[in-house]
């Protein structure tokens, strides 16, 4: 009898409609890298001026917006990229399509940003404030 009563309570569970999952708004977005970074616009204008550049597919700009040295993975081996030159020249190899599309899909509204940074798709790309100056740059493409 406790089994036949075990199973009811659990079969009454699965029954159970699921809450979805709560869509964040740009509002929110603005709210949360504020309080991580202090300010959102810049780091707006850092995630738009990305997705034009991989969009357009301008190499010499994506590069521009790197932290060197850059340390990456090309066909599973550990790379350190000295400079914006180096990167234009494996620009293919890093910037995957599977990165191009993380950042063509990427929405404003749906970044995720945490102590460690800005990250666009399931960590496809990661930006945040580097050096003194606090200049966004990107910190990690991952493939």
């Amino acid at each position: 009898m406790r089994r036949l009563i075990i199973a009811l309570f659990a079969g009454l569970l699965s029954l159970q409609p699921v809450a979805p999952a709560l869509a964040q708004t740009a509002a929110e977005v603005d709210n949360s890298l504020d309080g991580l970074f202090g300010e959102h616009k810049s780091y707006r204008a850092f995630f738009e001026k990305l997705q034009s550049a991989v969009a357009a597919g301008d190499k010499q700009a994506i590069a521009g917006m790197v932290d060197y040295p850059f340390h990456g993975r090309i066909a599973g081996k550990a790379v350190r990229i000295r400079d914006a030159a180096h990167f234009v020249a494996d620009y293919d190899k890093i910037v995957t399509d599977k990165v191009k599309k993380a950042v063509a899909n990427q929405t404003y509204a749906t970044l995720f940003a945490n102590w460690q940074g800005v990250c666009i798709g399931d960590g496809e790309v990661w930006f945040s404030g580097v050096g003194d100056a606090n200049v966004i740059r990107i910190t990690a493409i991952n493939d």
